[in-house]
């Protein structure tokens, strides 16, 4: 299907605007919208929180504050329009009775309630709808959803602050700070994207760590949602007195031991402080990372971020469950002492994890490597 340069430029809008969402949406896809009559665009809008306006109504209310009128308009959206009923009505349906006459989409929605249904009642009702305009920079950014629905897991995104040397922390578990401040405040971007942060519990038991998303650009910023704390603790050794269960958001501890008599009392010890527990027993006494994954994307997580230490990192990466790696690389040496970053044995140099991408882009006095495993 042949596209203008004019549709191009609309939809590149589309793509900007939609990423206004990337904080709010979840477990919804942070989608945009563009609506464009007569070379002059009119109205836009992108994903609010879920329950909320989807992008396209958005795109039709701005469009209105204007003083504009939307029939006869065309509108570019990243995402295939919904033609479900679920917290809001289908969007493929308002945009009919807006008077919009052409579609384009970036790409279909593979969601089953979705799939092709709102680009087909947008045509039975004599609407021009085309999808497939700029997919491949759509689906980059809707990889987190993407992930969930068609692979039945989230994007896992592993984090990570190392020295030069690949030490994450000294072997007395000191870490406090490897990365600078510039690093660790880019990082609250990362956290407020992902639907969920995964750690390990002697991550937990070494820092006590909040795992919450504290700034955004320097500044206080109140999320209208805080990502599920999900740790990782194979015999409940949490105490409950542990300051992330007083932090807002959920924690949800994930355990794989022999159901004991002391087990259930950490169990009830931590649930009584508001945690939920997941009992996922892998074949080795470990949790099961994969139907860890699985379980999550039954949450509506579409991304996960790991925030581990070597053993769990290492366990990700040989289990091929990470999607993207994003390194921060301090211009520090901490000897061969220190923990490593990642802790996995290779036999053979072509076994390595191989990325598809790398990124390098200086934080502060930090580096950050964005290695990709996974195509979009």
């Amino acid at each position: 299907m042949d596209f203008s340069a004019q549709d191009h430029l609309f939809m590149a809008q589309a793509l900007r605007k939609a990423q206004g969402g990337r904080y709010l949406s979840t477990p919804n896809p942070f989608v945009g919208c563009v609506l464009v009559r007569d070379g002059v665009l009119i109205g836009e809008g992108h994903t609010q929180v879920a329950g909320g306006d989807h992008a396209e109504i958005q795109a039709l209310h701005d469009c209105r504050r204007r003083g504009n009128d939307p029939r006869g308009a065309t509108a570019y959206v990243t995402l295939e329009p919904c033609a479900h009923y679920g917290r809001t009505p289908p969007c493929a349906l308002r945009l009919v009775e807006a008077g919009v006459v052409r579609v384009v989409a970036a790409i279909s929605d593979p969601f089953p309630e979705v799939a092709g249904r709102g680009l087909a009642l947008l045509r039975e009702a004599g609407i021009t709808a085309e999808v497939g305009l700029m997919a491949g920079e759509a689906r980059a950014l809707h990889h987190g959803f993407l992930s969930r629905v068609e692979r039945g897991r989230p994007w896992v995104v592993a984090k990570i602050g190392a020295s030069l040397d690949g030490r994450t922390a000294l072997a007395s578990g000191e870490s406090k700070w490897i990365t600078g401040e510039a690093a660790r405040a880019d990082v609250q971007h990362l956290r407020a994207r992902a639907c969920a942060i995964i750690t390990g519990v002697q991550t937990v038991l070494a820092d006590d760590p909040l795992l919450t998303v504290r700034r955004l650009d320097g500044e206080p910023w109140t999320l209208v949602r805080q990502p599920l704390r999900v740790v990782l603790d194979s015999r409940l050794r949490t105490p409950p007195t542990v300051q992330m269960l007083k932090a807002p958001g959920k924690t949800l501890f994930v355990w794989s031991g022999e159901n004991t008599d002391e087990l259930n009392a950490r169990q009830a010890a931590l649930e009584a402080e508001g945690a939920e527990t997941l009992w996922l027993g892998g074949a080795d006494g470990r949790v099961d990372l994969p139907g860890l994954l699985n379980k999550l994307a039954e949450r509506g997580i579409n991304t996960a971020l790991v925030e581990a230490g070597g053993r769990l990192n290492g366990a990700f990466l040989m289990a091929g469950l990470v999607d993207e790696l994003v390194l921060y690389q301090a211009p520090v040496l901490l000897g061969g002492s220190a923990r490593s970053l990642a802790e996995f044995h290779l036999e053979r140099l072509a076994d390595r994890p191989h990325a598809l991408e790398t990124e390098r882009v200086a934080v502060g006095e930090d580096l950050r490597w964005t290695l990709r495993y996974t195509p979009y």
